[in-house]
């Protein structure tokens, strides 16, 4: 799309040339002269490009796709540009931003599943070659300004520490500037945010005002203004990735009640209302199908009637959520528009990186940790007492799996399910009113998430580089969109597409599909798989069969035959050898084989060190442990957090309260224990040690807590149940002060700061943890420093 350009881009960084022509001695020669300093910029007619990744949000959800959650922004964007409506992602979080933010395949760059749960094979590792350069890096060096906001979840957990390495984070994979989180989810209120590669707090409270999303778009409305004002000839690549709509589902009340009563009807009728909405805006043919619940999704007639009110008031949540984040979404856009930039600017925005979640259990959550680590607590009647919390800071909630599979309208099953279109098939909506004459029209050429890189070089004029950084590059993957930009019946591009999360498969193949969803449903974390050989494939002929409604498997069994080879050629060319059914076990790094951060049984911190994450502390779960901190209380006495690990809906503190220290373990929200010193800590300087005895007899066991000063016990107790996998997706580990919602009610998210000095804190677990005199001596600490050189 841009103009001829004369600067050699194949090789970035495109390296400096030396000036050539007469030196002169001295500067006030008439005859010196020098070329011009030029600042690099793309060719001329490079657009920007902003391109913005919903989270969670399936095929059926957006008004813009018929669906019942109002977004009157892709609505608005929609009626000037393209609708996408054979546009797919890879059915899970992490694989679809590293697929998309490197135009190659999601096992290619080591990305076959999320982050927490990455083994040692090629395919799974999270760690992307060098030899595939990101596109914020290739467009970066070819002189554009590049921006991340929201969401990075392609960080390895064992680089996901304070000291890095940072090369895997946005700053580290061409963006020069991001603000966000690193992982898969965030409280919306209490979030856990970086600036660049340093740990921050919001600026107010949700009860000031705060909302993660609201923040996000503020920052990025504030970055695309001063790029523009500094700097208004160069094009910017700003990449808009929100967390929104993923669990927690957190959106303020007066959001939430525009949808009271809005989904009284349940999910199989939202389901039939959807799909005639989908009909009518022409998203879907006329003679396509909507597929049967599978038998696994309980029909809306058969819960519970009691619980129909806290079910509908879950989706009532998720509805205004998305339109919330919408809304937000819009004000970037109108940033855009306010600048003058806007129908220069090239647009994605993908209503979803998966199809909607179906992790929230049967009948939805209060915290969506508790159906893993304690199915039995999270009940019915928890759900009808915690209805009003829903939605708010004190709850962790998720909506029921009937509601996802409603979202993913007129689609089979859900998020993780990469072998169905419920699971890959995103609405998708592309603006750019200066090289795109068609004006709200529908786009069906079959696209795929790899293709974005290589349509936003195309329409930069820039060509994919053969060497990044001194290394030589393999190709991108995908293909670009713009043939079908200005022309709807021209002939698809993208033919072929392997599908695989968690060894659900799925091939594409010039309109055919072969499948197969394998072993545990979606919401089944724990538990053994069935063996690979088992799995059934199913055929669809999707030229005809929009909706994968007809399995033509035993009709055309050589034709399953056929693509079953293809999809063995395809996986094998981009890593997805060997297939992994592993799901909570890739959570341990022991059995998964990854890197650990923290080798040994020790961890030492200091006073300061915060937002350590779950995977950069060291594992207490499941093991006995003991903590201990050398500190020093002032004379106005003891108060505050020595150390924490965790938050409000699940881990453990060790803190001074009211000048006596305490031992808070908190079991998903659920389950509160406390052990209490017997007297108040003394001025001056002092250990305090907290001895966790574990059970044993398998995981999540109950333990023995003992509390010690200076070596003498001075208090015990019990913790019944334990965390066996994971005390938080976003929450961490500080040392003097506790970030984010706080472990016990004893302080608040704010002002928690120890009074007094802490010079060390320890960690020990197993045999380490053992110490006769319950006493840590200079000379153990001098040998295990000595031992970790």
């Amino acid at each position: 799309m841009a103009s001829l350009d004369t600067i050699p881009r194949e090789v970035l960084p495109i390296p400096d040339r030396k000036p050539v022509g007469l030196t002169t001695y001295d500067a006030k020669d008439p005859d010196t002269k020098f070329p011009p300093i030029t600042t690099l910029r793309p060719p001329a007619g490079a657009p920007n490009v902003l391109v913005i990744l919903l989270d969670d949000v399936g095929f059926g959800a957006s008004s813009a796709f018929g669906g019942p959650c109002q977004t009157p922004t892709a609505e608005r964007l929609a009626i000037s540009g393209l609708k996408y409506n054979r546009f797919h992602t890879t059915a899970l979080c992490s694989p679809t931003r590293a697929a998309m933010l490197s135009g190659r395949n999601h096992h290619a760059v080591g990305m076959g599943g999320i982050t927490e749960i990455a083994t040692s094979a090629p395919g799974y590792n999270s760690l992307r070659p060098n030899t595939c350069a990101p596109l914020a890096e290739i467009l970066k060096l070819n002189g554009y300004a590049t921006a991340q906001f929201g969401k990075c979840h392609e960080v390895p957990v064992f680089e996901a520490t304070p000291i890095g390495p940072y090369h895997h984070w946005p700053t580290g994979s061409g963006f020069e500037r991001f603000f966000g989180f690193i992982g898969g989810e965030n409280n919306q209120y209490y979030p856990e945010l970086y600036d660049g590669t340093t740990p921050i707090e919001p600026d107010r409270t949700p009860e000031e005002g705060y909302h993660l999303m609201e923040d996000l778009a503020d920052k990025a409305i504030g970055y695309i203004r001063q790029q523009k004002a500094i700097a208004p000839d160069q094009p910017f690549f700003v990449y808009f990735a929100p967390g929104a709509t993923h669990a927690p589902h957190h959106v303020p009340k007066d959001w939430i009640a525009k949808y009271k009563g809005k989904f009284d009807q349940g999910w199989d009728k939202l389901r039939e209302e959807t799909f005639a909405r989908q009909k009518k805006l022409g998203v879907i043919p006329p003679d396509c199908e909507l597929t049967k619940r599978p038998d696994d999704i309980p029909a809306w007639d058969k819960m519970e009637a009691r619980l129909h009110p806290v079910l509908a008031r879950e989706m009532e949540i998720y509805a205004a959520f998305l339109e919330y984040a919408d809304h937000h979404v819009g004000r970037v856009i109108d940033s855009l528009s306010e600048l003058g930039v806007l129908d220069d600017t090239l647009i994605y925005y993908i209503i979803g990186d998966n199809g909607a979640s179906a992790e929230g259990s049967l009948i939805g959550a209060w915290n969506d940790k508790a159906g893993a680590e304690a199915p039995d607590l999270a009940t019915p009647e928890l759900l009808i007492e915690k209805v009003d919390e829903l939605g708010t800071a004190d709850a962790q909630n998720h909506y029921a799996v009937g509601w996802a599979h409603a979202m993913d309208t007129p689609y089979q099953w859900t998020k993780q399910v990469a072998s169905h279109f419920g699971g890959t098939r995103n609405g998708t909506i592309v603006h750019w009113p200066k090289a795109i004459k068609a004006k709200g029209e529908i786009r069906s050429q079959f696209h795929h998430v790899i293709d974005v890189a290589p349509t936003i070089l195309e329409a930069a004029g820039l060509p994919q580089p053969t060497f990044v950084n001194g290394v030589l590059q393999e190709p991108l993957h995908g293909v670009s969109m713009l043939y079908s930009f200005n022309d709807a019946k021209a002939a698809e591009r993208h033919e072929t597409q392997y599908f695989e999360m968690v060894c659900n498969r799925g091939l594409y193949h010039k309109g055919w599909t072969a499948v197969t969803r394998h072993g545990n449903l979606p919401w089944v974390v724990v538990g053994a798989q069935p063996p690979l050989s088992d799995d059934v494939w199913e055929l669809y002929d999707t030229s005809k069969d929009w909706s994968q409604a007809h399995d033509l498997a035993k009709e055309m069994p050589e034709k399953v035959a056929e693509l079953k080879r293809l999809f063995d050629l395809e996986a094998s060319k981009y890593n997805v050898f060997p297939l992994d059914d592993r799901k909570a076990e890739r959570t341990n790094p022991d059995l998964a084989g990854r890197p650990q951060v923290v080798r040994g049984s020790t961890q030492l911190l200091f006073s300061g060190m915060r937002r350590i994450g779950e995977n950069t502390a060291i594992n207490t779960k499941n093991k006995s442990h003991s903590v201990t901190a050398e500190i020093e209380i002032p004379q106005t006495g003891a108060k505050g957090v020595i150390a924490a690990h965790g938050g409000h809906m699940g881990g453990w503190s060790l803190y001074a309260h009211d000048g006596t220290l305490k031992y808070h373990y908190n079991f998903l929200g659920l389950l509160r224990s406390e052990v209490t010193a017997s007297s108040k800590l003394p001025a001056g300087k002092h250990q305090v040690r907290m001895e966790f005895a574990y059970d044993g007899g398998g995981l999540g066991k109950g333990a023995g807590i003992t509390l010690y000063v200076d070596g003498a016990k001075v208090g015990e107790g019990r913790v019944a149940r334990t965390h066996a996998y994971l005390f938080s997706m976003d929450e961490t580990m500080d040392v003097g002060s506790e970030a984010g919602e706080p472990v016990s009610p004893d302080y608040g998210p704010r002002d928690n700061q120890f009074s007094g000095k802490i010079h060390w804190v320890q960690i020990d677990v197993d045999a380490a943890a053992k110490d006769a005199d319950h006493l840590i001596g200079a000379e153990e600490r001098y040998r295990i420093a000595m031992a970790r050189q």
